[in-house]
């Protein structure tokens, strides 16, 4: 964030109550694995874009 404050995170819906989630910040800039908080991947808002991109259009398979 370009305010020195820390970013609001959201995990996705379809985690539900699990604790295996990937969740994302608010900026879309950047996700972290929910068990790790403490390391953040920065993907800025183009790599976020490829990825859903490619996420929706079923590239990566069902897992």
């Amino acid at each position: 964030m370009t305010d020195g404050a820390p970013p609001r995170w959201r995990k996705s819906s379809r985690s539900a109550s699990q604790s295996d989630c990937v969740e994302i910040a608010q900026t879309f800039d950047r996700i972290r694995d929910s068990k790790h908080k403490d390391a953040e991947l920065m993907v800025g808002r183009a790599g976020w874009t490829s990825f859903l991109t490619a996420a929706k259009s079923g590239e990566f398979g069902k897992g």
